[in-house]
């Protein structure tokens, strides 16, 4: 049985640097003239999140905008939603982006969905700035679903197929590629992955709630923060969870290991920023959130949601992210959703 394990593990590291150059744009304010040595701080950042309003991104953008203006880490943080091909049609609007003290949420389901969307803007495009989030995904049902369990849902995709919906965030994404090893762990090859997964994508994890309550969906998989009210209020019942661990916010929900399918996938969300910008300008950005990661507001905000501290930036985040977009890369051809 394999154990897939696309996700990261906790790592601290601190970076202080304050140097920008001159070229730091409307984001920061800067002391004298023009010598490209001098020294600037960011004092406004402006947020993108690269998916529509209501799901785990728009949460994590608008977590980091409370926090980095109520803290006064800088003076303004505004959130701009930009929606639609699994945060691809972000991306490509970032490319564009003149403003270096710009910051877009992403993380694992941006890394699939540039593959699966064929995306000519990558990530390797951009710079890299931190690591913040890392959340168990969770298997829902209807509350008056016919599925008991993990197993009679798995095995009726197997049998019937396409006939069984399951919804979640973009195609390829954190969503969409734990359907597909649940189904490869159910004896599925690629090929047959692709014909029975039958999965229906949305821009973000927040347009899943009401086809699954709705009736419309079979099964949805999300983030734990993003279903957790629904399940708590009856609307919704969890199947599994994809971490090693049963997570607290659903104590009673057995993993999906322990249902039998010896798969772990956990869904990380960070921070990146336009491709080009200098040195100095990428220190600063990472200050700034380090600051905000240092903070109890923060830490409080980590626990009201439910999301696990998977801090890194600098070169361990570099490191990261290549090694995550050659795994991610992997799996997807693995289970058939890329070529």
């Amino acid at each position: 049985m394999k154990n897939a394990r696309i996700g990261a593990l906790t790592a601290l590291a601190a970076v202080a640097a304050l140097t920008l150059t001159s070229c730091a744009g409307g984001g920061a304010a800067t002391d004298g003239g023009g010598d490209e040595a001098e020294t600037a701080t960011v004092t406004d950042v402006s947020i993108v999140v690269p998916a529509d309003p209501g799901g785990g991104w728009d949460q994590t953008g608008r977590a980091l905008s409370q926090v980095l203006t109520e803290d006064e880490v800088v003076n303004s943080a505004p959130v701009t939603n930009v929606g639609g091909a699994g945060g691809t049609v972000g991306l490509a609007q970032l490319a564009n982006e003149n403003d270096p003290a710009t910051l877009m949420v992403m993380g694992l389901v941006m890394v699939g969905a540039v593959e699966t969307n064929a995306s000519a803007v990558r990530i390797e495009d951009t710079t890299p700035i931190a690591r913040l989030t890392d959340e168990p995904l969770v298997v829902v049902v209807p509350a008056d679903s016919e599925y008991d369990t993990l197993e009679d849902l798995v095995e009726d995709i197997a049998d019937n197929g396409q006939a069984v919906t399951i919804t979640g965030g973009s195609a390829g994404g954190a969503d969409h590629i734990l359907a597909g090893l649940m189904l490869e762990e159910a004896g599925l090859d690629g090929a047959e992955i692709a014909e029975k997964l039958n999965y229906t994508p949305n821009s973000g994890g927040g347009e899943a709630v009401p086809l699954l309550i709705g009736g419309k969906v079979a099964a949805g998989i999300s983030g734990v923060g993003e279903f957790a009210q629904h399940i708590e209020s009856g609307a919704l019942r969890a199947l599994a969870v994809s971490s090693e661990e049963q997570v607290p916010q659903l104590p009673d929900v057995p993993t999906i290991t322990e249902e039998g399918y010896d798969v772990v996938l956990t869904n990380w969300r960070g921070v990146i920023a336009p491709g080009g910008i200098s040195d100095g300008e990428k220190a600063e950005l990472v200050r700034v959130i380090t600051e905000l990661h240092d903070s109890e507001a923060w830490t409080e905000q980590l626990e009201t949601k439910g999301w696990t501290d998977a801090f890194l930036v600098g070169e361990e985040f570099d490191g990261f992210l290549t090694g995550n977009i050659d795994e991610v890369t992997a799996t997807l051809k693995n289970i058939g959703l890329v070529q």
